[in-house]
């Protein structure tokens, strides 16, 4: 499918949305649309799958029935899909057979055998190896709430057209590649993130931030064991990391959110990323860690900025901020993620992380772990300061800090200031290729480059006592254009003439027109 293709299905699901959003707010909204047109996804990957089954007895999927002549055929597929797909759909299930019942002239009520459908799906993978990956899935899907409508006629006809449009597009999964189906969706992610305001960091990182941070742990790999990201959101991420590489064995995520948790799990099978490749868990990442026992070849995060945490002392027990001596504080979380994500990062592996600019020089106890990271651990490999104004929800300027175990070039820590490089957009800033382009060089050059870059040695960090603050190693300072003061003397001149000269005009229009002058 070309650009050109994939453009117009991201144009096609985004005004199906606009059209059917009504009055619903749009992070209300996008959890029906999102998840309907996942319902959709999985129905055609049902059917596709079970006709290839089917294709030598020359029987289509949805022609079968709950007879005692299908029910043969429908318990094999069924134990087939359960174990390759992860679910399993009956024909009569499958989004279309529910699509035209419910916009047909008998019996188009659906919403009780649509909410019984969706509950299916995730009871189907109950004792087996997806059910992890299934559960509570479609529980944002509340098809009973008032804001689909006052009425049960109201809701179902709402519901009734929204599938409906959706069925009038052609998924075409045999004749797609993997993402582009996966990016549509993604797209749209992006697209109610941008009408999200302050809850669109909640659940999704700009794609260019996204991109700049997976082709730094990527950089000089065809493929990688395991990727991991502590609060993945909808877990875009993730995915990003994977579209820099030809394989990635593994994913694994964690995020506190159950709604952003249900829409990580949803992104990742809509990028057709097999059941058993993703692990993503929903609980406090600080708190409650899920993957303790596992270390990951990239990290990637975009935690949320100086958030609340308990720096309960008991944590210095832990293994992941016991070696610091200090917890980060209450009131910023910051070191704390960091801190838990050097405890994940393999012997080989990168991992960068997108933080508040304060991480950079704020001391007390935070200097303290920040100067352990640099002088004790030798971690530090990488400071990149972005753009103001790039991040939903926020304003502050930013940063990227890379950290490596074994580091190439231990001597030196590379300070790029690309605060610079954007687009101005309307409400916020964008990276553009050639502002990417030039980070993700600069990083594999390590190169010097006048008031962009700057190589600095240990020594010099240490002699600024750790502070990280970008200005400290690059110059950015612009001089200004000398001024000639004659020249400013003669316009200034010229100006008070050619006022005087106006003046005269009007007060020569004024007397013709019998009226005051205004001076």
């Amino acid at each position: 499918m070309g650009e050109e293709q994939k453009k117009k299905l991201e144009q096609q699901l985004w005004n199906i949305a606009n059209e059917l959003r009504g009055k619903m707010n749009p992070d209300e909204f996008r959890d029906y649309i999102l998840g309907f047109i996942f319902y959709k996804y999985l129905s055609e990957k049902m059917e596709s799958f079970a006709n290839e089954l089917l294709e030598e007895d020359k029987v289509l999927y949805s022609n079968l029935r709950n007879a005692d002549d299908d029910k043969e055929y429908l318990e094999a597929i069924k134990e087939d899909s359960i174990e390759e797909l992860g679910y399993f759909l009956y024909p009569w299930e499958l989004f279309s057979a529910v699509a035209i019942r419910g916009n047909s002239d008998i019996n188009s009520f659906i919403l009780e055998d649509l909410t019984t459908i969706l509950r299916h799906i995730e009871q189907s993978t109950m004792g087996h190896e997806s059910e992890d990956d299934f559960e509570h899935l479609f529980e944002d899907l509340d098809l009973t709430s008032t804001k689909l409508g006052k009425t049960e006629d109201a809701k179902n006809s709402l519901v009734s057209k929204i599938l409906f449009h959706l069925d009038s597009i052609n998924f075409e999964l045999k004749n797609h590649d993997r993402d582009v189906l996966g990016d549509a969706y993604e797209y749209l992610i992006g697209m109610f993130a941008s009408g999200a305001g302050k809850k669109a960091g909640e659940f999704y990182t700009p794609k260019e931030v996204s991109t700049v941070l997976a082709k730094i742990v990527t950089n000089n790999k065809s493929k990688l064991k395991s990727v991991y990201d502590p609060t993945c959101g909808s877990g875009s991420l993730l995915l990003r990391v994977g579209r820099e590489v030809d394989n990635v064995s593994d994913y694994y995520g964690q995020e506190l959110n159950r709604t952003t948790y249900n829409l990580a799990r949803m992104n990742m099978i809509m990028h057709d990323i097999h059941y058993r490749k993703f692990d993503i868990k929903q609980e406090d990442t600080l708190e409650n860690p899920q993957h303790l026992d596992k270390r990951f070849e990239a990290i990637v995060a975009n935690p949320p900025f100086s958030a609340q945490w308990s720096a309960n002392p008991l944590h210095m027990s832990d293994d992941r901020f016991s070696q610091y001596g200090k917890l980060a504080p209450k009131s910023k979380a910051d070191y704390a993620f960091v801190t838990h994500m050097i405890h994940h990062l393999d012997e080989n592996g990168t991992m960068a992380v997108v933080l508040p600019h304060g991480v950079l020089f704020r001391g007390s106890s935070e200097g303290h772990i920040r100067r352990y990271l640099i002088e004790d651990r030798n971690y530090l490999d990488a400071v990149v300061g972005l753009p103001a104004n790039i991040f939903y929800g926020t304003s502050i300027p930013t940063c990227i800090m890379v950290f490596k175990k074994c580091r190439e070039d231990s001597q030196n820590v590379l300070f790029i200031d690309a605060s610079k490089g954007f687009e101005k957009a309307k409400n916020q800033n964008h990276l553009r290729d050639e502002d990417i382009d030039k980070i993700i060089t600069t990083i594999q050059t390590r190169e010097t480059l006048d008031k962009y870059s700057y190589l600095a040695s240990l020594k010099e960090i240490a002699e600024n006592d750790y502070n990280l603050n970008i200005p400290r190693y690059i110059d950015t300072f612009e001089e200004e254009e000398p001024i000639n003061i004659d020249e400013i003397s003669k316009e200034l001149k010229s100006l008070d003439i050619e006022m005087k000269d106006n003046d005269s005009e009007i007060a020569k229009f004024c007397d013709e027109l019998d009226i005051s002058t205004p001076f």
